[in-house]
């Protein structure tokens, strides 16, 4: 009997110790290591034993739900242990997937069988004492059975919450780092053996995650066969949910774009199903950045080793030079790039086995150390980001490619945008035609840059001029020519004409060629942030422009008619009418000139300067990749948010003050029409009442006395100093005393 004992504690039934789910043959269980779980103990003794005291029979079926016990553990071990399931190399993932869906087999886990190896520990040890059970029995002459349930005692505590553990995980298909998660939360219980059982399981849980780890942040290398890692591919999980038309979308980005670029911004992403709660997400997307580093710089693009001998190429490509210009350009090659980069020279080995030893420390721990971990993590992020920034900033040279960002985007080159808006004055009075709008803008560009760059600029050939988007809605509707603009009858045309050429010539965009690895840096949306603070600070510029040229075109006008005048002496009532009745509109034009020169002044210097400045003081103290990267967010969203563009209600009177200004330097040019005057009259109207609401809403308490505009209070003193726009602005609700208008100006 107690050999029959002996062997159903080792999970082996009988004759006198039987198994429930054997004897039901309706059932007709296999208990192989694939048959399910039984939610309770099915080991019991035979009923028609006869010879056995009800007081024994109760201790024997009690020390024999740990043989049941241990059967099950056994065959969750040997189910998650089987290597079975490691396929041959020539087989698709597809197929094995295929065969997943149709329940042929279980998704294999490697955490799986990390945990199975520390059940078979702890069974090891079971077995141990059963053995040494039967040593005591033997070599007793009188063997009782207090001896078992006294060597067994401890196991109590032990074999059931197993057994509840591995049902939760079958029962719930639980695996990888919610596996981890489970066994962390199991571990905080009141029993110090069980305590200690869970933890070394979890120990074998957290080397699988360390291997990964090391896979990650020392080699960039992705080890996650089956999707177990809280660090997954990007396309895994959007295959899932995203539509074809989005999924060829990203194959076509994927395809023409480098890899190291594309497994950059799009590769890889947190899984949170995955990440096990007492790993904080910061620690997480610290690792994320650090493994994306480590295999940006073990892996170099190929391009930047090809660079030297096909920049010309490719510059040329993407800007469409004149060929003699771009025969100069291209002979002023980035030294940043000429030479070839290996994953050796951007990170030594001896970095490497840092961070190997730093991760090998974590892994022989016996405890998972939260502070210890994030500490590592922390230090190996920080030796990634810093050999990033050696790449990006030393031998990139980032500073130039942002100084020459500054130059285009931001206008710092006013010389060569006023060049350009006046060598293309006269085209932008015209709706842009679809057809050939880019190509028509690119005469006045080059003529532009070869009067004011020349060669002395070695980014200028990364810079191209683009009209994205371009349609005409009115194409039927013939437009006056230049000369078209001094006939009486035409005031009408003017009106609509204006309109579109506004609304066709505000496309007017930059393109800025950007090479591996800046990539990683200016990114496709923060050079759509760029493009947006152009296109404001172009027009903004060209509105300047336009009211300066009116007051230059009128002078010239006036000193024609006084030297005819002086000549011959036959229309002078005629032209002293005419300057008199259009003298009041040069005090319009003032107000407009002085309120879009403040704006620009707020702009170029206030703004943009101090945020330059700001901006390169990071630079000079940071060594940190990521640190920079948020330095530059925080540039760019300081020039949106001080230029007002992130205001809906500030951003479209802006726009409409710009509409208007436009719109009244082209009707000053038609002196002779009344219709003009009248035109003028309702311009003038239009631009004091956006003037004063513009002044009321930037000195309301919301946005002057918020820190999101630090010099916006110089810019209201500037456009205030003798109390102008304070005594013309009367509240919010379109309670606006006019300022005087043509008319009553007429008579002053």
């Amino acid at each position: 009997m107690l050999h029959e004992l002996l062997l159903a504690l080792l999970g082996y039934t009988g004759d006198l110790i039987i198994d429930d789910r054997e004897y039901q043959e309706s059932l007709r269980v296999n208990l192989s290591p694939d048959a399910p779980l039984s939610d309770e103990p099915t080991f019991k003794l035979a009923p028609d034993l006869s010879f056995i005291q009800p007081s024994d029979r109760e201790v024997i079926e009690r020390v024999i739900t740990l043989g049941f016990y241990y059967r099950e553990l056994e065959r969750f071990a040997a189910k998650s242990r089987n290597l079975s399931w490691i396929r041959s190399s020539n087989e698709s993932p597809l197929s094995r997937a295929t065969e997943i869906l149709k329940g042929k087999k279980v998704k294999p886990s490697v955490y799986r069988r990390a945990l199975s190896n520390g059940i078979v520990e702890v069974l090891s040890v079971y077995r141990s004492a059963v053995l040494h059970i039967e040593q005591i029995l033997l070599s007793d002459s009188l063997p009782v059975l207090a001896t078992v349930t006294q060597g067994l005692n401890k196991f109590f505590v032990l074999l059931p919450p197993l057994y509840e553990l591995i049902l939760e995980i079958e029962r719930n298909h639980i695996y990888g780092g919610r596996l981890l998660n489970l066994l962390h939360k199991r571990c905080h219980c009141g029993v110090p053996e069980l305590q200690t059982c869970i933890q070394r399981l979890l120990w074998h849980g957290h080397q699988v995650m360390y291997n990964q780890l090391t896979s990650w942040m020392v080699y960039g290398i992705l080890h996650d066969q089956y999707g177990e890692f809280f660090v997954s591919r990007q396309e895994d999980s959007d295959s899932e949910h995203d539509s074809p038309a989005n999924t060829l979308e990203k194959l076509a980005r994927m395809s023409t774009n480098d890899v190291s670029l594309t497994d950059w911004h799009l590769g890889f992403h947190i899984s949170l199903d995955m990440l096990p709660e007492y790993v904080p997400i910061n620690i997480a997307e610290s690792i994320l950045f650090a493994g994306k580093a480590i295999r940006v710089l073990r892996n170099p693009s190929p391009s930047v080793q090809l660079h030297g001998a096909s920049s010309h190429q490719s510059i040329q490509k993407g800007s469409q030079r004149v060929q003699g210009f771009t025969g100069r350009i291209s002979l002023q090659k980035d030294s940043s790039v000429e030479t070839t980069l290996t994953g050796e020279e951007l990170l030594p080995q001896a970095e490497a086995d840092k961070i190997e030893v730093m991760l090998q420390e974590l892994k022989e721990s016996s405890e998972f150390h939260k502070r210890s971990f994030e500490t590592a993590v922390g230090s190996i992020k920080a030796i990634a980001a810093n050999h990033l920034w050696q790449l990006v900033v030393v031998r990139a040279d980032l500073n130039g490619h942002l100084k020459a960002l500054k130059d285009y985007f931001l206008l710092a080159k006013g010389d060569f945008f006023q060049s350009f808006l006046e060598e293309s004055r006269m085209l932008m009075r015209l709706p842009p035609r679809q057809s050939t709008a880019e190509a028509d803008l690119m005469v006045p560009f080059q003529l532009a840059s070869i009067k004011t760059i020349a060669d002395e600029d070695k980014y200028f050939s990364r810079v191209s001029l683009r009209m994205p988007g371009v349609t005409v809605k009115s194409s039927h509707v013939e437009l006056p020519k230049t000369k078209a603009y001094s006939d009486g009858d035409s005031g009408v045309q003017l009106d609509t004409s204006a309109g579109m050429s506004i609304d066709g010539w505000d496309g007017i965009a930059l393109e800025y060629s950007v090479d591996w690895p800046l990539q990683l840096f200016f990114t496709p949306e923060v050079l759509s942030k760029y493009l947006r603070i152009f296109q404001y600070l172009l027009r903004l510029k060209r509105t300047q422009m336009e009211l300066e040229k009116s007051w230059a075109s009128a002078m010239h006008q006036d000193h024609s008619d006084f030297a005819k005048r002086r000549s011959d002496g036959i229309n002078s009532s005629i032209s002293q009418q005419r300057r008199q009745r259009f003298r009041p509109m040069w005090r319009v034009r003032e107000h407009m000139a002085f309120l879009i020169r403040n704006l620009q002044f707020y702009i170029q210097v206030d703004v943009i300067e101090s945020q330059w400045n700001v901006l390169q003081s990071h630079i000079q103290n940071s060594h940190d990749f990521t640190e920079l990267v948020g330095f530059h967010q925080e540039y760019l969203s300081a020039l949106i948010s001080q230029s007002f563009l992130d205001i809906g209600s500030v951003s479209r009177i802006l726009d409409g003050i710009m509409r208007l200004c436009l719109q009244f330097c082209w009707k000053i040019e038609n002196q002779e029409s009344k219709d003009s005057t009248a035109g003028l009259e309702h311009i003038a109207e239009e631009f004091n009442k956006k003037s004063n609401s513009l002044y009321t809403i930037l000195r309301s308490s919301r946005i002057a006395g918020s820190q999101r505009a630090p010099f916006l209070r110089r810019f209201l003193l500037r456009l205030n100093f003798n109390s102008f726009f304070e005594t013309t602005a009367r509240g919010v609700l379109n309670v606006v005393r006019p300022r005087p208008t043509l008319a009553s100006s007429t008579m002053i």
